[in-house]
């Protein structure tokens, strides 16, 4: 079923839009993991596992993408195995959104369409194994990623694994505080880094109880603030890679990219894949797992968020 919200096509499959109109928990994912992460058929089979992870939480799934010039809300299993086995789908962030859109063009989203796509389409929740975030070298670079900067203008809560090892965090958490984001550590201390427990920065607030987290994040946008929060939650100790082991690969990992001219947009890829190998293949394991763990944990949120509106009306 389609609908229109200021001229923005969005189509829903029917299990979303029975969800969304009886009031029940959906949580939003990407896209983009399906077709820029693992190789085929690996892509497909962990999309439907995030999938049936939501389930597990108590929540309804919407994998987000792009086509025909709409935002379609919610993939079918025939759908994702498309995405997963076709080649040339281009990534579309939210800069790229009204392009692609109005060009009649289909995009695999990443967090920040997501963000974008999840708002219109009236779902409070969204989980992703990591946020981006401010680069190392930023100062000089001004790399920040479109991830943060989404986060201060939709609606929408993100819960992660934090954001990658790779990335300047402390930095990362300067800038979510300068806008105000609220961030919310769910059972840890710490800000953890995507595939590792933790970054060696604590969060400013940890708060287990999965209801007073959702009343926190109903009580952010009672106050008027237009953007989302935060919620991260870290990877199981059985999937988790060491820091310290992660951040010598990573240093070596630099140092090879400049050595080979790797600069901008291009440096992300260059860094997961290198960090990969140096860790024979652990972090990508790492990454699939904590796609998975982060989307029931989702689905548990979007749920407790869903009974305290019940409760409230």
């Amino acid at each position: 079923m389609s609908s229109t919200s200021p001229a923005i096509p969005v189509v829903y499959t029917e299990e979303v839009r029975e969800a969304l109109h009886e009031g029940r928990p959906v949580v939003a994912l990407e896209s983009n993991v399906i077709t820029h992460g693992l190789a085929y058929p690996h892509n497909a089979e962990t999309a439907h596992r995030v999938e049936a992870a939501v389930r597990k939480g108590g929540s309804v799934p919407a994998t987000i993408c792009i086509e025909d010039g709409a935002i379609r809300v919610g993939m079918t299993a025939r759908d994702i195995e498309r995405f997963a086995s076709e080649s040339g789908i281009p990534k579309v962030s939210s800069r790229d959104l009204p392009v692609v859109l109005a060009r009649g063009g289909r995009g695999a989203t990443t967090v920040a369409s997501s963000l974008v796509a999840a708002e219109l389409a009236g779902i409070p929740f969204f989980s992703s194994a990591g946020l981006g975030g401010v680069h190392r070298g930023a100062e000089t670079t001004m790399d920040v990623s479109s991830d943060l900067i989404q986060l201060t203008r939709s609606k929408v809560a993100v819960v992660c694994a934090g954001a990658k090892m790779i990335l300047d965090l402390k930095l990362t958490m300067e800038y979510l505080e300068t806008q105000c984001v609220p961030v919310i550590s769910h059972n840890s201390a710490d800000f953890p880094a995507f595939y590792c427990a933790s970054s060696g920065v604590k969060a400013p607030h940890r708060i287990d109880d999965e209801d007073l987290i959702a009343k926190v994040v109903a009580t952010h946008w009672a106050t008027g603030h237009p953007g989302g929060v935060v919620i991260t939650t870290p990877p199981r100790e059985e999937d988790a890679v060491d820091a310290a082991e992660a951040e010598a690969a990573i240093a070596d990992a630099l140092a090879q990219a400049e050595r080979d001219g790797v600069t901008g947009q291009g440096l992300t890829k260059y860094l997961m894949h290198a960090v990969d190998r140096a860790t024979g293949g652990r972090t990508a394991q790492a990454n699939m797992a904590v796609l998975i763990s982060t989307a029931e944990v989702g689905g548990r949120l979007a749920a407790a968020y869903a009974r305290h509106r019940s409760a409230t009306r």
